[in-house]
């Protein structure tokens, strides 16, 4: 049985906008697809950057494989995890119809943002090149990776601004102003790391050096607009820098969802390297297999990312206004949207694998093993769905320990499975059906979180 707090009545009276009283459903999709749009274009970016360093050589591709981890690690960390706790603070102080304090809780989650962004320009430019070389980076790999890394991570607080400020914006229920500028960012990180990269319209080539280049001038210039877009007014959250406090609760209230959600992250990158390392004992084969499954399973995240990102703001301010009957509406909602669409590409997938498969390879055992991953894991990806989706609303009420212990769970039931799985001499699809399992465990305990855990004050 459901455990709820009881309503605050002093906190109903006004509703600060439509997201207190709008279809859900419907508001849940108009906030969306918007969102969709841009992870998308993310992946894009992902896309071309693979593709124009592979023109630079072997050597650039391997070492962009080695700083991939850290530069996820940051934007999962910076967008998803902080970023949430920002909606989620933001939002509830709108739904209590405290613009005031919503707008004193922006500036302090920009204080956040650059702290994030100095403390991961340290991290790397102090210690990457012995993370690097502690993934298998040697001589002119470990030099490449070291070159681009430190360009890149020399501006992470541009990252971070980009990240934390459209939060901001999300947390007010806009998630269109957002959505431009990450794509605008990812045209113009494609555009200008492609010209510096590889020397395109007279420019002098830079190599792995001027591809990052282009992803912090992208960042930079996206960072700008956003500060402009709150300070002129045009943000239905005007900044007031004259009449900003320091306050201690401030912090809290963000931090208290937000360090917390970082946890989660750390968590997915953690079983990405953990699993990737079992697998590759069986043999490359085996491991280009689980490789392509694991590539649609990241390009399925943005359907979950939209609709729980959507969520936050609609969740957050429910519970500022004391309806936690219509929070927990938007939550289970959003979840089953994301459960079902995810969960739908799964199954075809699992039924028909040779439509993802075919535009990678013809290699019968490469493709034996592909087909063997999605046949395992392609049933449970709606249940990876509703975990992720879960989470995100979860942000949005402040009650994200029960999602991240659903993700500890994942993480050691892939690790110690998989290396028990290993050592005991199990075929490779046992592995791929523990993946499954895992996300399935994933989900079903994200879900009894949700309905578990006291939402309200």
């Amino acid at each position: 049985m459901t455990i709820d707090a009881p309503l605050d009545a002093s906190m109903t009276a006004v509703p600060p906008n439509s997201l207190l009283t709008s279809p859900i459903l419907p508001t849940l999709l108009k906030l969306a697809i918007p969102n969709t749009i841009a992870m998308f274009g993310a992946a894009l970016v992902a896309v071309a950057e693979t593709s124009y360093i592979g023109r630079l050589g072997t050597v650039p591709l391997a070492a962009i494989a080695l700083v991939f981890p850290f530069t996820m690690l940051t934007q999962m960390m910076s967008a998803g995890a902080m970023g949430g706790g920002v909606s989620s603070a933001i939002s509830r102080a709108l739904g209590a119809g405290n613009r005031d304090r919503a707008a004193v809780l922006a500036l302090h989650a920009a204080m956040i943002g650059v702290c994030g962004g100095i403390f991961f320009t340290a991290m790397m430019l102090l210690f990457g090149r012995q993370f690097f070389s502690a993934l298998g980076g040697r001589g002119s790999v470990l030099k490449e990776a070291s070159s681009y890394s430190n360009v890149l991570f020399s501006g992470a607080i541009a990252i971070w601004l980009v990240n934390t400020l459209a939060s901001v914006v999300r947390g007010t229920g806009d998630m269109k102003i957002p959505s431009a500028t990450l794509i605008a960012v990812a045209a113009i990180q494609i555009l200008v790391g492609g010209t510096l990269g590889l020397g395109l319209f007279g420019a002098p080539p830079f190599g792995m050096s001027g591809v990052a280049a282009g992803q912090l001038a992208a960042y930079t210039l996206g960072a700008a607009f956003l500060i402009w877009y709150l300070l002129s007014g045009r943000s239905r959250l005007s900044l007031n820098f004259s009449a900003f406090t320091f306050e201690r609760g401030m912090f809290v209230d963000i931090l208290k969802v937000g360090a917390v959600s970082c946890l989660s992250p750390l968590q997915t990158v953690l079983t990405i390297l953990i699993f990737t390392k079992i697998v590759a004992g069986f043999g490359t084969e085996t491991l280009a297999g689980y490789g392509m499954g694991s590539r649609l399973e990241f390009l399925l995240i943005p359907i979950a990312f939209a609709f729980g990102v959507a969520s936050v703001p609609m969740v957050g301010m429910a519970i500022g206004a004391g309806l936690v009957a219509r929070a927990r509406q938007v939550a289970w909602t959003a979840g089953a949207a994301s459960a079902l669409s995810v969960g739908l590409v799964g199954l075809v997938v699992a039924l028909k694998p040779s439509l993802w498969v075919s535009l990678f390879t013809s290699d019968p055992g490469v493709s034996a093993a592909a087909y063997s991953y999605f046949a395992w894991a392609g049933p449970a990806f709606g249940f990876f769905g509703l975990g992720v989706c879960l989470y995100f609303s979860s942000q949005g009420a402040a009650k994200v320990w029960g999602p991240v212990l659903a993700g500890t769970g994942r993480l050691v039931m892939v690790g110690l499975g998989g290396m028990w799985l290993a050592s005991s001499g199990a075929p490779a699809w046992a592995l791929f059906a523990l993946v499954g399992a895992a996300m399935v465990v994933f989900g079903l305990s994200t879900a009894a979180s949700v309905r578990l855990t006291r939402w309200g004050k």
